[in-house]
């Protein structure tokens, strides 16, 4: 699995080979086959205008994931935008640091690819606790 990191807007992002292993664990764990990872960190701004342009939703989101594989490969090319903005302020209204929220956000994502969706309370719920599973374990 190739991970790269791109940054548009400025975020500290502490132990980048520990978070690719991490990842990859992950979706091994959780039997998703990523062959091409891409996360890119924006600013709100431009997270807004790939929301209107894509999905035609005109509000803030924190992240939005894209399947970019095509339907002949079943390894999966990824592409998630994280708003650092909209972290930063969901960090301070959750009152987390920034840290847990940042991962909690990425990981988020990463289970979105898993096949995890988050339309219902049941199924909110189930993200939520596999998003906490595994920053229980990122973090121990």
């Amino acid at each position: 699995m190739r991970i790269t990191f791109n940054f548009l807007n400025k975020i500290s992002l502490s132990n980048r080979t520990k978070l690719k292993q991490f990842i990859k664990a992950l979706s091994q764990s959780e039997k998703t086959a990523i062959v091409d990872l891409a996360i890119v960190f924006c600013s709100d701004k431009y997270l807004l205008n790939i929301n209107n342009e894509f999905l035609k939703h005109n509000f803030y989101t924190d992240i939005i994931t894209f399947d970019l594989t095509s339907k002949k490969d079943t390894e999966k090319t990824i592409e998630i935008y994280i708003s650092t903005d909209r972290v930063k302020e969901n960090a301070i209204n959750f009152n987390t640091s920034l840290q847990m929220e940042l991962h909690r956000v990425l990981f988020h994502g990463v289970l979105h690819i898993c096949g995890y969706k988050d339309k219902s309370k049941a199924d909110k719920e189930l993200m939520q606790c596999m998003e906490n599973k595994y920053l229980n374990k990122y973090f121990k």
